[in-house]
């Protein structure tokens, strides 16, 4: 999937607001900077923002405390 479509997704997951999306990116990949384990396959190569994104648009966290779903 092509990063326009992952943004894109992941907006829609935030309830399109560009500001919480920020947020919510920049400390997810600060999380994953400082050895977090990402929440979704195939991120062999992949810089953290890119991967804290994948998981937004997955819906694997939440804006809330950024919380992990367990689902």
């Amino acid at each position: 999937m092509r990063s326009e479509q992952i943004t894109a997704r992941a907006l829609k997951a935030i309830g399109d607001d560009r500001y919480k999306l920020s947020v919510l990116v920049s400390k997810r990949a600060e999380q994953l900077a400082l050895g977090a384990e990402p929440l979704v396959e195939n991120t062999q190569g992949l810089k953290a923002v890119d991967i804290a994104l994948m998981e937004i648009a997955e819906n694997k966290i939440t804006f809330g405390g950024i919380e992990e779903k367990n689902s």
